[in-house]
Formats: C-alpha cells, sequence, structure tokens
C-alpha cells in the first residue's frame, strides 16, 4: 500500500552515487594501470626496453592510455609535501590558512556540516583520514552560495565549515591539497575535480579511518 514515501533519490544523492561512480572507476584503471607496469618490468628482462614502453603507455586491454586519480590536473591547486602527521595537544601554527596537513589532535572531528568555526587541529586529523574540508569566509559568501556548498559537499568524509579571514571566499582541502574557489555554481567544474582526485585518497597518511565517532564542533547540523 501506498504510504506517499518519495522514494526518488534527491538531487544531492544522485551527485554523490555519480561521484562515487567515477571514483570507482578512475581507481580500478588505476589498478590496471599499475598490472601494466609490473607486466612492463617483466617483459623488459624478454624482450627489451622498446616493449617496456608500449605496455607503460597503454593499457593492455584496451590500447588506450591509462589513467588514474593522480593524474587529473586542477587549476590553481596549491600542494605541500613532506607534512608531519604527529598527534599533539594545544594548538598548532599551521603553514598555510586554510590547513591542508600537518601535527594535529589525537581526536578527529565528526565529518558532517557545521554553522560555527570548528578546531584547526581536529578537522586537520579528518585530512588525514582522507576526508575533504569545505571552508568559506562569512564575510565574503552570501547565503544561498553556502547553501550551494552544504549541497554540493558529499554526504561522508566531508566537513563544512565557516573560516573567517580567508584570502579567497572559499577553498577545499585535502591532506597535502587544497583549491581557493568563489562559489560551487561557477567553479564547480574543478571543485568536482578536485573532490574526484583528493576525496578518501589513498594517499592520505590513514585513507578509510573513521570519520565519525570522533568530537563534535559548535553548530554541527545532524
Amino acid at each position: 500500500m501506498a504510504n506517499g514515501t518519495n522514494d526518488k533519490p534527491s538531487v544531492k544523492q544522485q551527485r554523490d552515487a555519480r561521484r562515487q561512480e567515477k571514483v570507482a572507476a578512475l581507481k580500478k584503471q588505476q589498478e590496471r594501470a599499475r598490472r601494466n607496469r609490473l607486466i612492463g618490468i617483466v617483459t623488459a628482462s624478454v624482450a627489451g626496453a622498446a616493449v617496456v614502453a608500449l605496455v607503460v603507455a597503454y593499457v593492455v586491454t584496451s590500447g588506450q592510455p591509462r589513467q588514474d586519480p593522480q593524474a587529473i590536473e586542477i587549476d590553481g591547486v596549491q600542494t605541500y609535501s613532506d607534512l608531519t602527521a604527529n598527534h599533539v595537544a594545544g594548538a598548532v601554527d599551521y603553514a598555510m590558512t586554510p590547513p591542508a596537513g600537518g601535527d594535529h589532535n589525537q581526536i578527529w572531528l565528526n565529518c558532517g556540516v557545521y554553522t560555527e568555526p570548528v578546531p584547526n587541529e581536529n578537522a586537520v586529523h579528518d585530512l588525514e583520514h582522507g576526508a575533504i574540508w569545505f571552508t568559506y569566509d562569512p564575510a565574503q559568501v552570501s547565503d544561498a552560495e553556502i547553501e550551494a556548498l552544504q549541497d554540493f559537499a558529499p554526504d561522508t568524509y566531508a566537513v563544512v565549515s565557516p573560516f573567517e579571514g580567508l584570502d579567497s571566499p572559499m577553498y577545499v582541502s585535502a591532506w597535502g591539497a587544497q583549491l581557493p574557489f568563489a562559489n560551487v555554481t561557477d567553479d564547480e567544474a574543478s571543485v568536482s575535480d578536485f573532490v574526484t582526485k583528493y576525496w578518501k585518497s589513498g594517499d592520505a597518511p590513514e585513507p578509510g579511518a573513521p570519520c565519525t565517532g570522533g568530537v563534535d564542533g559548535e553548530g554541527k547540523i545532524a
């Protein structure tokens, strides 16, 4: 018997599903490329460098150049290497604003949407687990732009929170990388590429570690 409930997925759920499918496809291509590199190493001992170059350059099964998330190029991305990941007590003086990795509190922040600033040290712990962190300067954005950002963010492994004093209206940060942008409407392509490349990335120090069961900041939207 119909109960009046609309079971059709929401636009946000459909977007998240497409995003998951895209990430899964890219990771599958990356695994295929790794197998190709192994084949290339073995082949090199038999047939020489020419065969190695052919195998490495092309995917064996399709004859197409290999692709993986790391191959995505995004204009404006800032990257940081050699970041430490120690658990510390108290505040941390980060080298970038907003933080995109470094020493952090031993307890992670529960992922989700927040209407108040969250502690940097707990949010950075989320980045260590493969989450991404969307920040916005309330003085530079409208309520509509904030709502669009909250709707755009993945339902899992993502934090959205205000961050005063940014040099760009909005940022999206992952461990060792971040992208400044104006809003998700005008910059959807580049922000989507960033999410595809860095969301739940295996390059984070502890990918797949929890993004729940930690601590909540103020103003968390249930």
